[in-house]
């Protein structure tokens, strides 16, 4: 057996055997006076304020100085999972650290207890809540953020919302991901728009950023109205220079009326959590994402954030509840003038409530760790893992090594392994990998804040004792 194998075992709990229980056992529904009374909500404390959340820990640091100490072992305590396996995969779907865990709960007991009354009392003020915490984390007003329930939500409000003429023309990459392509193709049919796919680059190998800056605005046309990008690509986990490519299109919407100039839009979803980053320092107009993954948010929630220019350009497409003027227009049938923004953008219907007003415990959780810290720990443990893996002569390493072409996301080739052989056996030695869902797969290792350096030693050890599996 491999060394690795036995280093696993050292540092994980063997895994537990749920009984088994014969059919015709289950027991039937407890009657209702065997269930604990719930406690009542007044025990409960308010929800602050959006000025009540604290900011970042400490004052911004400047520019090369040493970032403020964070007790890593403390961060990964607030999570709880598995002892019998080391998950890898937090950029699928995230675990909850206890603040998040903590807020979901207060609120799951307050529309349990007196749903109806809870709901209407507080349902516009606690989104209003979740919209300033995604805005102080983006530098943006909170109308200028809806909420949606994922990234792919965000996806097809956004694509399938914006204000285009039959022949206008978006372009996205050959190299983006299936929700995107979709979306786009779907757009495409309702109203006439050209979409086009170029190669982002040759080969990933020898990718730069002046590449992909010139074959985009190589691509330009005067017809282009958009560029539907992917921040972190979850095939290759390439991060693209988002900044370079809006300082590119600078000059070229200067020369352009502005219902004719180029939206930079951006799919977020693998940067959001995990990169120090704002809307403004990024130079996207629309950024979309899930709250889910890297931000360890609330399971079922994202956002949609735009500046003015993004905003402008977009129109709702499912019927709000918390934008009072649609509603006043309704009740009193006169015309809405749809000045779009995050509150008329948020869709309406009944949701996971609870897990929609927990979004300020998740942004929270990452202000006081500090988003610089949080953004060089995931390179941290992302070059820890990029290293080991070059040096396997079994392995091809296929994620950039440069931090300013990466993110978290690792993503490699195991010679005489299929990708889904790979992480099957990778999950029999209980480390969680994933395969990027692409035509071309490649395995995927993903260190987040959950993971430590020990972890990702672990991770190589089995990845190692896949020679010649």
């Amino acid at each position: 057996m491999a060394a690795g194998s036995a280093l696993a075992r050292q540092a994980v709990s063997p895994a537990t055997t749920p009984p088994k229980i014969p059919p015709g056992s289950y027991p039937g529904p407890r009657s209702p006076t065997s269930y604990p009374k719930p406690t009542p909500p007044t025990s409960y404390p308010k929800p602050a304020p959006p000025s009540a959340y604290p900011g970042p820990a400490a004052a911004p640091v400047a520019s090369g100085a040493p970032l403020p100490p964070v007790d890593w072992a403390a961060v990964k305590a607030q999570f709880e999972t598995a002892p019998d396996q080391v998950n890898m995969s937090a950029m699928l779907i995230a675990t909850h650290p206890l603040p998040v865990r903590k807020a979901i709960d207060q609120f799951r007991r307050e529309l349990d207890w007196r749903p109806v009354t809870y709901l209407e009392d507080n349902n516009r003020r606690l989104q209003s809540y979740s919209r300033a915490a995604a805005g102080r984390y983006l530098a943006l007003e909170s109308d200028q953020v809806a909420l949606t329930d994922s990234t792919t939500m965000g996806a097809g409000l956004i694509y399938s919302g914006l204000k285009l003429l039959p022949g206008d023309e978006i372009i996205t990459t050959n190299q983006d991901y299936y929700i995107t392509h979709e979306s786009l193709r779907r757009a495409a049919l309702r109203n006439g728009t050209i979409v086009r796919r170029i190669d982002l680059f040759d080969s990933i190998e020898t990718v730069s950023e002046p590449q992909m800056v010139g074959r985009l605005m190589t691509a330009i046309t005067p017809r282009t109205r958009a560029l539907a990008l992917t921040w972190v690509h979850s095939s290759t986990g390439l991060k693209i220079p988002l900044p370079a490519i809006a300082a590119a299109l600078a000059p070229i919407n200067a020369a352009r009326q502005p219902t004719e100039q180029i939206l930079l839009i951006v799919d977020g979803v693998h940067g959001f959590g995990n990169q120090d980053f704002t809307l403004a320092s990024l130079g996207c107009d629309i950024f979309f994402a899930g709250c889910h993954k890297w931000l360890f948010g609330p399971r079922g929630t994202g956002v949609i954030a735009a500046n003015a220019r993004g905003w402008q350009r977009l129109r709702p497409t499912i019927p709000t509840y918390v934008d009072s003027a649609a509603w006043s227009a309704w009740i009193n049938n006169a015309p809405l003038l749809e000045n779009t923004d995050g509150p008329l953008m948020s869709p309406g219907g009944f949701k996971a409530f609870e897990h929609l007003w927990s979004i300020p415990a998740a942004i929270e959780f990452h202000e006081k760790i500090g988003k610089a810290q949080v953004a060089a720990r995931t390179t941290e443990l992302a070059n820890q893992l990029k290293a080991g893996l070059a040096l396997m002569p079994h392995v091809r390493l296929v994620t950039p090594r440069d931090p300013r072409l990466s993110a978290g996301i690792v993503s490699f080739d195991v010679h005489g392994l299929s990708t889904d052989s790979a992480v099957a056996a990778l999950r029999r030695r209980r480390i969680v990998a994933s395969a990027a869902p692409y035509a071309i797969q490649h395995v995927r290792l993903t260190p987040s804040l959950m993971n430590s350096p020990a972890e990702v030693d672990l991770a190589l050890a089995e990845v190692r004792g896949l020679a010649g599996v």
